[in-house]
This record gives C-alpha cells, sequence and structure tokens, in this order.
C-alpha cells in the first residue's frame, strides 16, 4: 500500500467561476461548503481518440507511480457533472490520492456533447433542454444507440488493452449528472462493473420503473451507494419532494439486490451512513449532514474503504462481497426517537416501549403577564427504557408517582412526578425540565438524561433524535428513514405505495 500525501495549494477565494479554466497544471484550488478541489496531480493525463461510432472523444487517465504492469490492477471510472469535465472531475475527487495509496488506475472521461452526458429522462421530465446556454444532449431510446454509453464501455475495453486491469473489479462513481450516467450504465451494463456509486442528482423514477411497478433493468444486481447532501436541492423541490425521490431510488436498488429493509445506521460526525445487507449485493446509502450539491472531497476515500474494496465479480459474474477496509457496520451503541411513536432504534433493531415519547416544552411565564416564552422542547421518554439505555434497573413505587433508577456503577437516580429534580445519591439536580406522569409511570428528558447521567452525545433533526456515544449530527434524510422505521413503514408494501404514488410514468416508456 502507497503513502498518501496532503499538497498545498494556492485558494483561489474570489473566484465564482464553476470551473475555472486558470486551475489546468497549476497548484490553484477551489473551496465551497465541503466540495473542495486538491491542486493539479502532476500524473494526470489527457488522451483523446475515437473509441466508437466513429466520434472523436476527450478522456483523462492517471497511472499511479507504482504501476509497473506485472500485477493486474483496479479501474476506477469517475463521471463528472453537468456543465464539467474530466480533468474537472480528477481535481474536485481524492480519487488519484486513493489511486496512489491502493494502486489502481483512474480514467475520467469528458461527456461528448456540451459537457452533459446524454442521460434518459432529461427531456421527458419537463425539466431544462438548455442549461447556461448549452442544448442538453437528448438521449435516444434505444440505449445501443447511446453514443455516451457505447464510449465509457468501449473505454473501458481500451483500457484493459492498454494496462494489467483486472476485469473483476472495475468500478464507476458520477457527480450530479454524472451519477445520472453512473446510475443509467449501471441499469444495463451494471454486469461489467463490481460496484457503483454517485452523489447529488437522482434518477427519475419513470427511467426506473414501469407502471406496474417492476424495474427497468438490463444489468442485474450490483453493489450500490448513494450519496445524498443534505442541503442537495438543485431543482428537485423540498425537502420532502426530495425525500421521496430519493427513496425510490434507494428503493429500486433494494429490490434488484434482495435488500434486507431494516439497515445498520452509523453516523460518523456529518456523514449519515444507511447499510442495507443485499441477498444478490448490498447497498449504501449516505447523507452529507450541512453540505450542497456536489461531493466532497474525501468521499472517494469512504467508497474505496467502506466499499469498493472489498468488492468483486466472480468468474460466473456473480457478485463477491468480502469484508472491506473499514468493515460496515451500524453504531455500538444508539438510541432514535420520534414523538408519538411507542418504539425505539436500539442497538439497530426496533423495540417497542412501553409508551411514545412526547414532545415537552419548556415554559416560563411569571412577569409576562399572562404571556410565555418556549426556553427549550424535550423528547420526554419512560424512564422504564431509560433504564435498560443505560443497563441499569427501574424500580416504580406503588403509586408510580416516584421511581428510582440503580445503575451499574452504583448510582442510584430519583425522579417524582411534576419535579424537575433528580436526586443522584444524596445530591439533588436540576433537570431540563419537570418529569411527566403519563398513563402509569414516569417520563424525563432523554437529551437531559443522555448527556448529564451518561455522558453521552445527542443530536436532533427532522423530528428524530438520535442519542449515541460519539460525534454524531444527525441529518434529515437519514432522519426521514429512521422516522419510516419507527413507525413501521419501511416494508417491501410501502416501499411499493411509494413507487405507485409518486412515480408518472410518461407513455412509451414501457419496457
Amino acid at each position: 500500500m502507497g503513502k498518501v500525501f496532503l499538497r498545498p495549494g494556492t485558494p483561489d477565494d474570489d473566484n465564482r467561476t464553476y470551473l475555472p479554466e486558470e486551475i489546468i497544471g497549476t497548484d490553484i484550488v477551489v473551496n465551497e461548503n465541503g466540495n473542495n478541489s486538491q491542486s493539479w496531480p502532476k500524473r494526470l493525463k489527457k488522451c483523446e481518440g475515437v473509441v466508437c461510432d466513429g466520434v472523436k472523444n476527450v478522456w483523462y487517465e492517471y497511472v499511479p507511480k507504482s504501476y509497473d504492469g506485472t500485477k493486474l490492477v483496479p479501474l476506477v471510472v469517475s463521471l463528472h457533472g453537468g456543465l464539467m469535465t474530466g480533468w474537472g472531475q480528477a481535481i474536485y475527487t481524492s480519487w488519484t490520492m486513493v489511486a496512489d495509496r491502493e494502486g489502481f488506475i483512474c480514467v475520467f472521461p469528458d461527456a461528448t456533447e456540451m459537457m452533459f452526458w446524454s442521460v434518459e429522462g432529461i427531456y421527458e421530465s419537463g425539466g431544462p433542454t438548455v442549461l447556461d446556454g448549452k442544448q442538453v444532449p437528448h438521449p435516444l431510446k434505444d440505449y445501443r444507440e447511446n453514443h455516451d454509453l457505447n464510449f465509457v464501455r468501449m473505454l473501458i475495453d481500451l483500457t484493459e488493452e492498454k494496462y494489467n486491469i483486472d476485469k473483476s473489479r472495475i468500478f464507476m462513481q458520477g457527480m450530479s449528472m454524472g451519477n445520472m450516467m453512473t446510475a443509467q450504465f449501471s441499469r444495463y451494463y451494471g454486469n461489467i462493473l463490481a460496484g457503483a456509486a454517485g452523489a447529488g442528482a437522482t434518477t427519475w423514477g419513470f427511467a426506473l420503473f414501469n407502471k406496474d411497478g417492476s424495474v427497468r433493468n438490463k444489468g442485474g444486481a450490483l453493489p450500490v451507494w448513494q450519496s445524498r447532501p443534505e442541503n442537495n436541492g438543485f431543482g428537485m423541490g423540498d425537502y420532502e419532494d426530495q425525500c421521496a425521490t430519493f427513496n425510490t431510488n434507494r428503493w429500486y436498488w433494494m429490490k434488484i439486490n434482495e435488500c434486507d429493509p431494516l439497515p445498520q445506521i452509523s453516523i460518523v460526525g456529518e456523514d449519515n451512513f444507511a447499510f442495507f445487507k443485499g441477498k444478490k449485493a448490498d447497498l449504501v446509502y449516505l447523507d452529507i449532514k450541512n453540505r450542497d450539491h456536489g461531493q466532497t472531497l474525501d468521499e472517494a476515500f469512504l467508497y474505496w474503504d467502506y466499499f469498493f474494496s472489498g468488492l468483486r465479480r466472480g468468474e460466473d459474474g456473480s457478485v463477491i462481497q468480502t469484508e472491506p477496509n473499514i468493515p460496515r457496520k451500524g453504531d455500538a451503541f444508539a438510541a432514535a426517537f420520534t414523538a408519538g411513536v411507542p418504539r425505539v432504534f436500539f442497538h439497530n433493531q426496533l423495540k417497542p416501549l412501553s409508551q411514545a415519547p412526547i414532545k415537552w416544552q419548556k415554559l416560563k411565564y411569571h412577569g409576562l403577564n399572562g404571556g410565555q416564552k418556549v426556553r427549550g422542547e424535550y423528547t420526554m421518554v419512560p424512564v422504564q427504557f431509560l433504564a435498560e439505555m443505560a443497563g441499569g434497573r427501574y424500580i416504580s413505587s406503588e403509586d408510580t408517582l416516584t421511581a428510582k433508577v440503580e445503575l451499574p456503577d452504583g448510582r442510584v437516580l430519583q425522579f417524582a412526578r411534576g419535579s424537575i429534580g433528580c436526586l443522584v445519591d444524596d445530591k439533588l439536580r436540576s433537570m431540563y425540565c419537570e418529569a411527566l406522569h403519563r398513563n402509569g409511570e414516569l417520563l424525563v428528558s432523554a437529551e437531559w438524561f443522555a448527556k448529564y447521567i451518561l455522558n453521552l452525545r445527542t443530536s436532533e433533526c427532522n423530528g428524530v433524535l438520535y442519542i449515541t456515544d460519539h460525534w454524531a449530527e444527525l441529518s434529515y434524510y437519514v432522519a426521514d428513514l429512521l422516522k419510516s422505521i419507527l413507525k413501521d413503514q419501511y416494508h417491501e408494501a410501502d416501499y411499493e405505495k411509494l413507487v405507485k404514488d409518486t412515480v408518472k410514468i410518461p407513455e412509451g416508456w414501457e419496457d
């Protein structure tokens, strides 16, 4: 395994051009909310020629210094977004850095026409046919006549002839329109790939499903990774609209790969992972907190370490999934709640609660002449479960108005109806708000209990509270997924209904 080095660059903070040409061959870097470019890799080489269909194309190759042609190496094909180029994709990702460490080869092709890939559904979606003054290419209905598809497919063959490529370990990744192109390639030629990944834009539902809900697919099962930046936007509607689109795209590959609909959830800082285990192939869903449309600089490392490093095709074409560099496992300790639902997602399992959590406001009203101010809002959870979460023993009084919790470390807690106080052994401590008494048991703030008593971390987003033992920032789309799990609305029938309700099939788009 080779070494990775961060090369310094000259920031161009005043630049607001999408893809400034002055970057070429220089150390200039551009930064925008996590979408950071690296300085120009010296080994990045421009190539051009007729690959297929009598059309001249351009692509960029990166061959690491360690390559000597004596052993098979993987190939990564990385596809740029709309209004970008192959060299732009090379510097706006860290694929060349991963290639230096792992010894594989990367190719970064240019789209054939006007910096846009020919992708199904662009016209039929009712979306723009002209973007930034440039005509978006119209894809042909017969995928075999789509030159961009043919170009990328034949470029893989050309690279295999030129270098000692391991044909069982060919991967594809794309950003925005490059993600749409990666998904399109995967639907038709996924059997060529050992894995595919993408960030940003999604595929229109009518390119994925027929009117009866069956999938439109010729490439078969394929390990797939979908990255969805939390602030993706990009003309896809509000958060709710995007949730529906993201969910239908996720279900498409879950259905093909025969995935268990209950994932393992892992939140590492701002990276919100949902790992779906499939009988035929796995699926990774990543929501990145506080990031805009695009791809983060570290995504290539995430794709490789969590996913591609453990994937290959068998001689019979089957998907072989072995342990990657970083195991895909859910958080060892985590609990997720949403108000009004009597269930908790605990240790990556759905578990019933004695009663539903309640949202409760901490109010100030004295001295406000009848008015009030909200000083805080908390998720009130049965003390009985909080004791279980802590690994302690719950003891309720006969009248249920008080309760004790005996913790493994020897501390004894006491709670009482209507009191903001908690006795910790013989010391009184104030909680965020008073204890509630509902349906014959006490409820207290899960946020206070987690942070003050157990020294845990809490994060709340989109009506979901997530408690874990490390830094974790819950993001909108994984919160939406958790909410559907907590509401017991994550099964095949629920996804099928979503497709039926949200996917509109234009005339002539049936398989």
